[in-house]
């Protein structure tokens, strides 16, 4: 019993020892990782500054062309809808006739 009593600190403070080290591991590998996500972000940031004109004024065009197809297609579907309007209004006076 008295080896025991004398051996289980031991092995306690072995354990812990052996804890900590592995946390203090851990801890530096993550503030290595941390450091490199830092970097591969402020890199793509930086490369996306670059580009930021470039897609807006793609999206400036794309705004345009979407305003202009629009535009183009509500005058086309007036012109359908005033000949069918017409057409139909010609054939239901006919047909009163």
């Amino acid at each position: 019993m008295e080896f025991i009593s004398q051996f289980l600190p031991i092995v306690v403070y072995v354990l812990l020892i052996a804890l900590i080290i592995v946390g203090i591991i851990l801890g530096i590998k993550i503030i290595i990782t941390i450091d490199k996500v830092t970097r591969l972000v402020d890199d793509v940031n930086e490369k996306f500054q670059k580009i930021s004109p470039l897609l807006n004024t793609v999206g400036m065009i794309s705004d345009k062309m979407s305003d202009i197809v629009g535009t183009v297609f509500n005058a086309i579907q007036n012109v359908f809808m005033r000949l069918f309007l017409s057409n139909r209004k010609k054939e239901e006076s006919e047909d009163n006739e």
